[in-house]
């Protein structure tokens, strides 16, 4: 099982390195996923509105909270995310009650800006460009409503509902607007990590600054139809050499998320197979030399959640800067 181990975030509080997904869970496996997890020793769960299963997680941890004997609420760190629909400042607070009461708590540990866009504001979750349809439309981007203005709106929710505040999908220009125009640094900033996207500069600047990062896509991303790094023969290979060293066996997917945690990182994998979700839980040690193995694949370069290609409804707008999003119509208001 793991070792437990956890960071000190820039507010105090700590957040534990391994940390259970929900992205992607289909409707019916996550309320069960949420509570093997649970009942393997996590005790971070990462959660989101746009995922539509926070009801479900709900009823994962009423189950845990009756049937996992001294489990308290307070054991458990939490994190949420504001959708892209709900950035404008004068709704971020209802926004939270709304995940608040899906998931009948009373607080989150932590609430992250899910994505540095801001679509029309209102109930849909992909408001459409008027004229268009599903799914080929794009979604309709509100580019009046800037970054700053929604993160002193998330700065100032009430410490009674949440703990500590972030972003998510944030590059170092995005970070360094909301930091520079309100003093206030986010406490984590949530990423696609993999061997495939290691984003060493952006990780060198939240270790300047003091802000916590969380992999997501940890093992890459089937949305585009691309097979997982656990089958790459690279990964395989380190495998292999793990289990020899340390005399048990070591999976692929447990190499993955040694190497994401290296630095004092966190990692949320996702599984709703009671057997992998043990297995991802599972803490080793990769030797230095194994480390420097998963580093060269870095060379390979590459991101897979790019919502200008990748989402349907597409978003019309350049978040990162890659070579794909350059023909994007909108680009990120970052604000004054």
């Amino acid at each position: 099982m793991s070792l437990g181990k956890k960071y000190t975030l820039n507010t105090g509080k700590e957040i534990p390195l391994r940390g259970y997904g929900t992205w992607q869970a289909a409707p019916g496996e996550v309320a069960a996923g949420v509570f093997e997890a649970l009942k393997a020793g996590y005790r971070h769960l990462d959660l989101a509105k746009i995922y539509q299963n926070q009801r479900e997680v709900a009823e994962g941890l009423k189950k845990a909270f009756k049937e996992i004997p001294g489990l308290k609420r307070e054991d458990i760190f939490i994190t949420s995310k504001l959708w892209n629909s709900q950035h404008r400042p004068d709704v971020v607070e209802a926004a939270l009650d709304d995940t608040l009461n899906e998931l009948g708590l009373d607080y989150l540990d932590l609430y992250l800006i899910h994505w540095p866009v801001a679509f029309k504001t209102g109930d849909e979750l992909f408001p459409l460009v008027e004229g268009k349809n599903l799914p080929d439309g794009d979604v309709e981007i509100d580019d009046s409503i800037s970054l700053v203005d929604t993160w002193k709106a998330m700065i100032n929710l009430p410490k009674s509902k949440v703990r500590s505040v972030g972003v998510s999908n944030f590059n170092i220009e995005q970070l360094e607007a909301i930091i520079k125009a309100t003093g206030v640094v986010p406490a984590v900033n949530q990423i696609e990590r993999h061997p495939l996207l290691q984003s060493n500069e952006l990780i060198a600047y939240a270790k300047e600054k003091g802000i916590h990062i969380t992999a997501y896509s940890a093992f890459g991303n089937n949305m585009l139809g691309v097979p997982l790094l656990v089958n790459r023969p690279e990964i395989k290979e380190v495998a292999e050499k793990a289990s020899k060293r340390l005399g048990t066996t070591v999976t692929p997917a447990q190499v993955i998320l040694a190497w994401s945690e290296v630095g004092g990182h966190s990692v949320i994998p996702k599984s709703v197979t009671p057997s992998r979700i043990v297995e991802n839980f599972t803490d080793i040690e990769l030797a230095p030399d194994e480390i420097e193995a998963i580093n060269a694949l870095g060379k390979e370069r590459r991101r897979y959640n790019i919502p200008y290609i990748a989402n349907k409804p597409r978003w019309d707008i350049d978040v990162f800067g890659e070579p794909e999003e350059k023909p994007a119509t909108h680009k990120v208001n970052l604000g004054a």
